[in-house]
């Protein structure tokens, strides 16, 4: 995947225009935006892709077919068809690759349904927890469910209907109804079919999501897991395909991206929140993985910006 900036992105008007390059006026408050991968992926440059962003809003998608690769946090996937996917809010996710896509997919935000959940929306539907498994792959008859629970969100969002907000709420509350009722096998069997090395992989990928900014040497993840540091490599190599000291990196230089990307912060400020001891330290590390210096890489994110405003102003 090419180095690229970080968006984060905080209402679903501004997804619409700025990544699916749709002109047509949203509203800022939106809260639920429906469709088909057909149409939400028209417009997105085969040759970019998503690149990467957080969004301040949930996502869903089921992948019917077509080419597509998904970054999810650390994690890094070719989707297959029957793929379903789901990204809490906030998330890192970015596609390098999204070519010939049929499926269907709904962006909403988590207040829009929470008339509806008893307590957060993560304790009621566990799969929007950072530390879930978020891809899984389902049968044909559980796609025709979940296929059906699309269709009827996107049929009521394109109807003019005074109970509109209502009756939207309560086709998305039950899509997460029939998500979670096929979830729980599909993740079970994922969960006791996963080997012991592959187990450990997995749970240093979710102690580097969580402490990637406070904990920074491959000794203390293996010390918290209770193995070697060889032990971990090991195993970290040969479930993710690099070495533990990369993904720490990885997630690292994604932080910075956010921050350089989304902040006014002075570059010394942001080396001060990712613990490093000085601004020297920090553009030493992002100028070694990028080629370009953080102020650099700010510059090419402004010079982006400026690219879209022009691309999508009427």
């Amino acid at each position: 995947m090419k180095q690229r900036n970080i968006l984060v992105i905080k209402d679903l008007a501004a997804f619409e225009k700025i990544v699916n390059r749709d002109t047509k006026p949203y509203d800022v408050n939106l809260m639920v935006m429906p469709g088909t991968l057909e149409d939400k992926h028209k417009d997105v440059d085969p040759e970019i892709g998503i690149q990467p962003l957080r969004r301040q809003f949930n996502l869903i998608y089921l992948l019917i077919g077509g080419i597509h690769d998904v970054h999810l946090g650390a994690d890094y996937r070719w989707l297959k068809p029957n793929d379903l996917v789901i990204v809490p809010e906030n998330m890192l996710y970015a596609s390098s690759n999204i070519q010939n896509c049929t499926g269907y997919c709904i962006h909403f935000k988590t207040e829009f349904v929470q008339p509806l959940l008893n307590g957060s929306i993560t304790e009621q539907f566990p799969f929007f927890n950072f530390e879930t498994e978020h891809i899984i792959n389902i049968t044909d008859e559980e796609t025709q469910i979940i296929k059906k629970a699309f269709k009827d969100i996107i049929e009521e969002y394109q109807r003019f209907s005074h109970e509109k907000d209502y009756i939207l709420r309560n086709y998305i509350y039950i899509l997460l109804l029939r998500i979670r009722e096929i979830y729980r096998p599909h993740a079970n069997y994922i969960k006791q079919n996963l080997n012991r090395a592959e187990k450990l992989a997995n749970s240093f990928r979710q102690l580097v999501d969580k402490n990637y900014l406070k904990i920074r040497e491959v000794k203390d993840y293996a010390d918290k897991l209770n193995i070697s540091p060889k032990h971990l490599s090991d195993v970290v190599k040969s479930t993710f395909g690099k070495s533990p000291r990369v993904m720490i990196n990885d997630m690292l230089l994604l932080e910075a991206k956010v921050q350089l990307a989304s902040t006014d912060k002075t570059v010394t400020e942001i080396a001060l929140d990712l613990n490093f001891n000085d601004q020297s330290h920090f553009n030493h590390f992002v100028k070694k993985l990028t080629g370009n210096s953080p102020l650099e890489l700010r510059q090419l994110y402004l010079k982006h910006a400026e690219e879209i405003k022009l691309l999508t102003s009427p």
